[in-house]
């Protein structure tokens, strides 16, 4: 089955905007948390907890820009140019922003994303 040239380019452009989204989202992210750092260190004068906070709001803004990005590398490659090479790459992929985003949950929240519903003793 063939696809149009429309099709292929909506595609393309549907990608792109995915992946410049996934960045825009870090970028900004780390800019707002970096702004609320410094607001945060002046208002309070505790430099320890400010750089704690300033830790989980970088880790958010990361988490929220990986989804856009491995959104991108789906689309890109499944539905862009599904060849057994591109698929075996985005598995590769897919894997390592699965890593970091298990690791910002943890950066987080300090437990395992799948321990959100046990009460701590």
């Amino acid at each position: 089955m063939e696809k149009s040239a429309a099709l292929d380019t909506v595609l393309h452009a549907a990608a792109q905007l995915m992946e410049a989204m996934g960045v825009a989202v870090i970028v900004v992210g780390a800019l707002f948390a970096s702004l609320f750092f410094f607001r945060n260190w002046k208002r309070t004068g505790d430099f320890e907890a400010s750089v704690a906070l300033y830790r989980i709001q970088i880790a958010r803004g990361i988490l929220l820009g990986l989804e856009f990005l491995v959104a991108a590398d789906i689309i890109g490659t499944v539905l862009v140019s599904p060849t057994m090479e591109n698929v075996l790459i985005l598995g590769v992929i897919v894997l390592i922003r699965t890593f970091l985003s298990y690791s910002l949950e943890i950066e987080i929240h300090g437990r395992l994303p799948w321990k959100s519903g046990q009460t701590e003793r």
